[in-house]
């Protein structure tokens, strides 16, 4: 029999305040489940299919009657040396596969227990603001705090303005800061960085011996000629940071859950110990398939992004012409939009009235951070034809909302 009140003697839990998505997603099903076809912008979910020799080495494999025992929980050999020959073919970085790259479940996955690994109650870890849920809550999951650091994507200079705060919160912060987390290009404001503000933030980090983890998830979706630079580019980075490399997004092997963490081997010796407590590693044929992902020419990659720009041209061209003004992204599958002065809304309230009046999903600003108010995110998961039809959707619900606001006009302003 549980006694009142043991459902609550459950610490962590009690610190993960309740997912605003779900209130999004809760009634998208409502809707759908009613007959209305929603146009699904919200979940980060890539719906275009790996390519398909990848998928044929998975059944390939999977059909061989020794392959379904457990695995290895850093990753096949065959694989970590993969990851690491790709990396020196796409960003010129050499790394060892047995000290300097692990596999992890996810980009998630890796992320959470390297924080697991590494952070103690009472440690505190440096976190942009808005940033992807996961990125602050694991530190706290692990028992830590986080301070945040607030990304303007309207802000110019927000790299500048990114290491001043950073020095800023190194003189005053008791305890001082185990690790900063970035992720550029960023989810969700877009954000890019060149590879000036990497070599800034290694320095940083070496005169304040603090860690760096960089979340590199959407290394491959990148537009109009830019090539998001890898941290490990940058000369000493070794010493002080590791990367996270998915194949979600531009292998789009997103539920196929295959990530890595490279670069500085003594977090990823102390990842690999953590995680031989906690998981068999990666099914094997996955493994393998994954193998033909990286070694394959990276045209693959490449024609995934090019979907991505057509659909983020068909979207922020069409918000625009119907007056809703966005800049075009440089890199992500998203769109990063601030919510019209005019529409009055909070972040959430405005995710539910284009559900309900649009009939599109969209992810509120809120959900990220208390910095992501004000804004909503497009994810650039539909078709360019869907698109289009969102942006009618949207159309109708703006017309909508100014007619009311018109009616409502002789109520406020009697003569």
């Amino acid at each position: 029999m549980i006694e009142e009140g043991m459902e609550w003697a459950f610490p962590r839990i009690k610190r993960l305040p309740k997912y605003v998505f779900s209130l999004v997603n809760e009634l998208k099903y409502k809707l759908r489940k009613e007959g209305q076809d929603i146009v699904d912008l919200g979940m980060g979910n890539p719906n275009l299919p790996p390519a398909k020799h990848i998928v044929d080495k998975l059944c390939e494999v999977a059909q061989k009657p020794h392959v379904h025992g457990y695995s290895s929980s850093r990753g096949i050999p065959r694989l970590r040396k993969a990851i690491c020959d790709f990396y020196e073919r796409r960003y010129g970085v050499k790394l060892d596969p047995e000290k300097e790259a692990i596999l992890t479940i996810g980009a998630k996955e890796g992320y959470s227990h390297l924080m697991l690994a590494m952070i103690s109650p009472g440690d505190t870890v440096i976190v942009p603001n808005p940033t992807y849920p996961i990125h602050y809550y694991a530190p706290i999951i692990a028992g830590g705090e986080v301070h945040s650091i607030p990304l303007n994507a309207e802000d110019e200079n927000f790299q500048e303005d990114f290491l001043r705060k950073l020095y800023e919160i190194m003189k005053t912060a008791m305890p001082k800061p185990k690790a900063v987390v970035v992720s550029f290009p960023h989810n969700p404001t877009t954000l890019t960085v060149d590879k000036e503000f990497f070599k800034e933030l290694v320095k940083f980090a070496k005169e304040h011996r603090v860690w760096v983890i960089h979340d590199f998830a959407y290394a491959d979706i990148a537009f109009d000629g830019y090539k998001p630079p890898s941290i490990l580019e940058i000369d000493g980075a070794k010493d002080v940071a590791v990367e996270i490399y998915s194949m979600s997004k531009g292998f789009s092997m997103a539920g196929w859950r295959v990530a890595f963490v490279l670069g500085n081997e003594i977090l990823i010796k102390n990842l690999a110990h953590l995680k031989s407590y906690l998981d068999y590693g990666i099914f094997t044929p996955i493994q393998v398939a994954s193998i033909i992902a990286l070694e394959s020419p990276y045209e693959i990659v490449e024609r995934n992004a090019k979907t991505y720009e057509r659909r983020r041209d068909a979207l922020v061209e069409g918000l625009n012409r119907i007056g809703w003004h966005v800049k075009k992204p440089k890199a992500t599958m998203f769109v990063w939009a601030k919510i019209p002065e005019w529409v009055g809304m909070k972040s959430l309230d405005f995710a539910m009235f284009l559900l309900k009046e649009a009939k599109v999903a969209v992810s509120p600003g809120i959900g990220f951070g208390q910095y992501g108010e004000g804004f909503v995110r497009f994810a650039l998961v539909e078709n360019e034809h869907r698109i289009r039809q969102a942006i009618r959707g949207i159309r109708r619900a703006f017309k909508k909302l100014q007619k009311e606001a018109k009616a409502l006009e002789p109520e406020r302003n009697p003569r």
